[in-house]
């Protein structure tokens, strides 16, 4: 698949899982917007207006949930897709309540990564 012209949005608040994730998807070809926190998300994101979120759980200020229910909210960014990012046990629950139409457990490695956001891409187009 061609990411070419493709834009990622990446908010973890660990500095070496954004530059590791950032540095892997740049190599495919995406721009890559990380940052250490969800303050402002609505404006971060229609600054970018990404192809896909990428969400820690435990992002400050708010946090993944509340972050990620606040884009679901808005009209015009509720249909990016979100992949919920967590090493919470309860990941998958996390996600649902949070609105995020996937999710990633950490560790993951980086072939979890490209394949969840290529089916992204794929139910996106």
């Amino acid at each position: 698949m061609d990411n070419t012209d493709k834009k990622i949005v990446i908010f973890d608040d660990d500095e070496d899982i954004l530059s590791i994730c950032s540095f892997i998807l740049e190599e495919q070809g995406w721009t890559v917007f990380a940052y250490t926190d969800c303050n402002n998300i609505t404006e971060k994101i229609s600054a970018v207006l990404p192809d896909i979120i990428i969400m820690d759980n435990w992002i400050p200020d708010d946090g993944g949930i509340i972050a990620t229910q606040t884009l679901k909210k808005h009209p015009t960014l509720k249909e990016i897709p979100v992949i919920y990012f967590s090493a919470n046990s309860d990941i998958e629950l996390l996600a649902s309540h949070a609105g995020a139409e996937t999710y990633l457990a950490k560790p993951f490695d980086l072939e979890d990564l490209e394949t969840v956001i290529n089916k992204m891409l794929v139910k996106a187009s």
